[in-house]
C-alpha cells in the first residue's frame, strides 16, 4: 500500500525570520511547507503489514521552498534556506 494513503496533506506558508547573507538584513519571509496529518484509522483494504506500518506513521511538515529572495531594494539576491526540511508534528 502506498504510504500517501496515510495521510492527509494541505500546503502551508509560514512566516520565518531570517537575515539575508548578503546584506545582513533581517526580515520575515514566507516559507511553503507541506503538511501531513495521519489520519485518525486505517485506510481500507490494508493487510497486516500495512497496519503495522500506519501504527508507527507520525504527521510531519516538509518545506517545499528552498530559496528566497532578499527584501532589501538594494540586494533582492537569492539565498539558500539552511536546516531541517522536515519536521515531527
Amino acid at each position: 500500500m502506498d504510504e500517501r494513503r496515510f495521510y492527509d496533506e494541505k500546503e502551508e506558508t509560514k512566516q520565518i525570520p531570517l537575515t539575508c547573507p548578503h546584506c545582513r538584513q533581517e526580515g520575515t519571509y514566507p516559507v511553503r511547507w507541506m503538511v501531513r496529518n495521519k489520519k485518525s484509522g486505517v485506510p481500507a483494504g490494508a493487510n497486516e503489514e500495512d497496519k503495522k506500518q500506519f501504527a508507527k506513521a507520525r504527521s510531519y511538515m516538509v518545506r517545499i521552498d528552498n530559496m528566497v529572495a532578499c527584501r532589501n531594494i538594494r540586494c533582492r539576491k537569492r539565498f539558500d534556506l539552511t536546516g531541517q526540511t522536515v519536521f515531527l508534528i
